[in-house]
This record gives C-alpha cells, sequence and structure tokens, in this order.
C-alpha cells in the first residue's frame, strides 16, 4: 500500500490538521516507511511460533523479577474521610454544580 500527496491531504483535512507543503511531503514520506515496514512484517513466517502472554516472557532471568501483583497496603480511606465535610458509602460528597 503506498499513499499519494492528495491522500495525506485528505486525511490532514479530516483530522482537522493545517499542514504546510514541506509538512505533507515529510508525513507522505514517513507513513509509506510505515506501509513499507508493515509490509516487509507480513512476509515474516511465523508459522510454529507460540504467542507470548508478555513479550518479556521471552527472556526467563527478565520475567522472574517481575513482582506479583498483589495489594499490599493497608486501607486508610475512613481516617482520610475524617476531614471531608460530606461523605457516603466511602465517597465524597460535593455540592451540585450543574442543573
Amino acid at each position: 500500500m503506498s499513499l499519494v500527496l492528495s491522500d495525506v491531504e485528505r486525511i490532514a483535512h479530516l483530522s482537522r490538521l493545517e499542514l504546510s507543503k514541506e509538512q505533507a511531503h515529510k508525513t507522505l514520506d514517513q507513513l509509506n516507511g510505515l506501509f513499507a515496514l508493515v509490509e516487509q512484517m507480513k512476509t515474516v513466517d511465523t508459522a510454529g511460533v507460540e504467542p507470548l502472554s508478555h513479550p518479556i516472557a521471552v527472556i526467563e532471568e527478565q520475567a522472574l523479577r517481575l513482582r506479583e501483583d498483589l495489594a499490599t497496603e493497608t486501607d486508610h480511606r475512613a481516617a482520610y474521610q475524617q476531614c471531608a465535610p460530606a461523605t457516603q458509602d466511602g465517597l465524597y460528597l460535593v455540592p451540585k454544580v450543574l442543573e
């Protein structure tokens, strides 16, 4: 896939972006470079490659350094809300601003 300058100008218009001719040409080169990279990646044979649960999982020593996702902090909500003028069910009550 390849874009032309009119495509970039149309995309800029739809995005409400104002691009100079120089910026449009630079953006065209960058987008076409990105599309070329995607086309190049499509040619890679991925048959037999197992999907990863996380990109770091391929490096075992890195994956082992990750800590478990556990809550270690205690709940201080009641203490923090003692100075609030009004609370209900653990939420701060504020005056209505909009009608």
